[in-house]
């Protein structure tokens, strides 16, 4: 008879299971179904979950990128041919489960681990994120080594970039082609220095890194609501942060550009001794600010100039 009560138990487990996955392919779950479903006996199924914080007020932007990753992976799961009920893929949310985290002795999110159909998880069941990066194909193999099962990664192809292109091709050509009997716009020296200068400045204030990791804007703390612009460490930075960057290296370049000019013109002595000393000065103040920047970033640089 007990036996009887646990294999229907089992039943309705899997059977939910599969309900939510054909709903979603990574599912929900908050305390009480990550205890009913995920830690109780009995269960024949092995479950993957991703522990996380993505709520934006947690600022992960690595939660958000692993999401992406991990979203990826079920999707491949989900609708391959191989698919059954041996593999589940779910989430808790920090904000949904906190109960969970504080139970599991967890600090930190993002976190993967595999719950085995038998026994407790082991050592091995927690993915080691920052040692092999949380890339879609790493957690397969990660899988494929804890359950056996085989997970193709499929990635749905990404048009974005090259409509952008198209479009850009078109608007640039369809400018020309408005324009084709004056084109003398196309040698305009400044017209090309200014677009060499602003897509340095982007660069060199790490506007790729920005696309890449995604951080937030800025950093509130919450014990005294003073706002951080400036990051403190050499290994991040706010996008606030590399607009600042961008607008001290464009002040430090205008400076060297007036140097330059009242140098090489040959107009009233007066003058260019003006646009000489306000070029030295948006040079010497805004270098300045730029290397104070950088000392808080790397603590222990022994150089100044002007600001501390």
């Amino acid at each position: 008879h007990a036996s009887l009560l646990i294999m229907n138990l089992l039943s309705e487990k899997v059977e939910q299971m599969m309900e939510w996955s054909s709903r979603r392919s990574v599912v929900r779950m908050n305390g009480d179904k990550f205890r009913r479903f995920v830690k109780a006996p009995p269960r024949n199924y092995s479950v993957i979950v991703m522990f996380t914080a993505l709520q934006p007020q947690r600022q992960c932007s690595v939660c958000r990128q692993a999401n992406e990753e991990y979203q990826v992976l079920a999707n491949s799961w989900r609708y391959s041919s191989a698919f059954s009920n041996k593999l589940f893929f779910t989430v808790v949310d920090y904000d949904e489960g906190a109960d969970v985290f504080q139970q599991l002795n967890m600090n930190s999110a993002p976190t993967f681990m595999h719950f085995p159909a038998k026994g407790k998880p082991k050592r091995a069941d927690t993915f080691d994120l920052q040692r092999i990066g949380f890339a879609s194909e790493q957690l397969a193999k990660w899988i494929a080594d804890r359950t056996d099962v085989q997970i193709r990664v499929f990635r749905p192809p990404n048009y974005s970039g090259t409509i952008a292109l198209a479009l850009l091709v078109s608007l640039v050509g369809g400018l020309l082609y408005l324009r084709r009997n004056n084109l003398e716009f196309i040698y305009n020296k400044a017209g090309w220095a200014m677009a060499a200068l602003c897509v340095v400045f982007a660069m060199t204030s790490g506007q790729m890194w920005n696309h890449i990791r995604g951080p937030p804007y800025a950093h509130k703390n919450p014990q005294n609501g003073q706002v951080s612009y400036i990051h403190g460490s050499s290994q991040a930075q706010f996008v606030a942060e590399s607009h600042i960057i961008l607008l001290l290296n464009a002040a430090i370049t205008m400076g060297m550009v007036l140097l330059n000019e009242a140098a090489t013109s040959k107009g009233d002595v007066g003058k260019r001794r003006i646009i000489c000393l306000v070029g030295l000065g948006l040079v010497v103040f805004f270098f300045s600010f730029l290397l104070s920047i950088f000392r808080s970033k790397y603590h222990g640089y022994p150089y100044s100039f002007l600001i501390k």
